[in-house]
């Protein structure tokens, strides 16, 4: 049976954010408007730099009487500072550990199923999904501080999908609670209506912007976001952009962009440029051969670490989200992306990621990356076995 994707419904407000600097601030003003709820899942939570201010108003929120919960992941956030703990504790804050690691914490491939999602919603009226970690962008866990924040987007929303992302996250909530706490009533209280006051109608004002909310998990939304870039890539006409942090795409994906390539669209990929992590660095890099010869531009992002996971095709239908093109991602991490058809959107996206090409982008040459020393051969084909291994050890197959 084919895979159905949700419709793209109309009225939505839409409003990009590019980066923490945009993100904060947004959030932080919603949050101190609220008056019932907010909800908020991060694969990482620091407390340090900016991202404090989005701390400081959940504490906030918490000690006037709303309902705030927070779910975060075990790896990316292995356990939260003893202060922040105890401050959200007596404020009320009620928060969730998705998949801890183990005490030595060691992720083995065998638990590589992660919370990825970056999503929060405020009231039932607006909702945030983006690739954005609740991290100050100049400040890196594993590299220390920057000196050029990274890139990265999410979305703002209002309008019909907020219901939507507030569901996916009552479900996640509700499985949470009934495993680490064995709560009888976590069903029904994270299920409950919407609060007051919130509707799935038409965001007010709201342009005709269609949108749509796409998960990854391991049920009922195996496929979606995959299917939705496949879908996107064959019915684009002139132009492709992906921007994407972590580019280990499978043959479906690979065969996609080929296509396109060859049938006359131009093809631009933004990927990382400056080494994070070795498997993903490294086993991006042989897939790039059958791209390049068949037309595919790539351009690795020098300024900073490249966080995106964003696209956008024909300057019109964009998606905006968690999910990297990656095995990691698009098989195993509980991912979130929106996908919108709306040519105000898509072209402002579209524009932001131009910007980047331009001024922070190195392109790709064909005749250099063939001519790379066997030692970065040896490296990418190493990484591309242990991911493969690791694959194996899930029982998936996709590379």
């Amino acid at each position: 049976m084919p895979l159905r994707l949700p419709p793209l419904r109309p009225g939505h407000g839409l409003q990009l954010l590019e980066g923490s600097a945009e993100l904060f601030p947004a959030l932080v003003a919603d949050i101190d408007a609220a008056a019932h709820e907010v909800w908020l899942e991060t694969y990482i939570l620091d407390f340090g730099g900016a991202s404090a201010e989005v701390a400081w108003a959940l504490e906030r929120a918490a000690r006037r009487g709303v309902s705030v919960r927070i779910a975060v992941d075990g790896f990316g956030t292995p356990m939260l500072p003893a202060s922040w703990r105890e401050r959200f504790d007596q404020a009320g804050v009620q928060w969730e550990v998705y998949a801890p690691v183990g005490s030595l914490g060691v992720v083995w491939p065998g638990s590589w199923r992660r919370l990825h999602r970056k999503l929060c919603v405020v009231d039932g009226h607006a909702a945030y999904c983006g690739g954005i970690n609740l991290l100050d962008d100049l400040l890196d866990p594993n590299h220390g501080r920057l000196d050029y924040p990274r890139l990265d987007f999410a979305v703002r929303v209002s309008g019909p999908i907020v219901a939507d992302v507030r569901e996916a996250m009552a479900v996640l909530w509700q499985r949470m609670r009934a495993v680490h706490r064995l709560d009888p009533h976590a069903l029904a209280e994270a299920l409950r209506p919407l609060p007051r006051g919130a509707s799935t109608a038409a965001a007010p004002g709201a342009s005709a912007a269609r949108a749509a909310l796409l998960l990854r998990d391991n049920l009922r939304h195996r496929r979606q976001i995959e299917k939705s870039y496949l879908r996107a890539i064959g019915r684009a006409q002139q132009e492709i952009i992906i921007a994407n942090a972590y580019f280990v795409p499978g043959g479906r994906l690979r065969r996609a962009l080929m296509r396109a390539a060859r049938r006359g669209v131009r093809v631009m990929l933004l990927l990382q440029g400056r080494y994070e992590y070795f498997m993903q660095y490294y086993a991006s890099r042989p897939v790039y051969d059958a791209l390049l010869k068949a037309g595919v531009e790539i351009h690795e992002y020098e300024a900073s670490f490249l966080h995106a996971k964003v696209a956008v095709f024909d300057g019109r239908v964009a998606t905006v989200g968690s999910s990297n093109l990656d095995p990691l991602s698009l098989l195993l991490a509980r991912e979130a992306n929106v996908i919108v058809d709306d040519p105000e959107f898509g072209e402002l996206l579209r524009r932001r990621l131009l910007h980047a090409i331009e001024h922070h982008g190195r392109v790709m040459d064909a005749a250099q990356y063939a001519s790379r020393p066997w030692r970065e051969r040896a490296l990418e084909w190493l990484a591309l076995a242990v991911m493969r291994v690791a694959l194996a050890v899930q029982g998936k197959k996709y590379l």
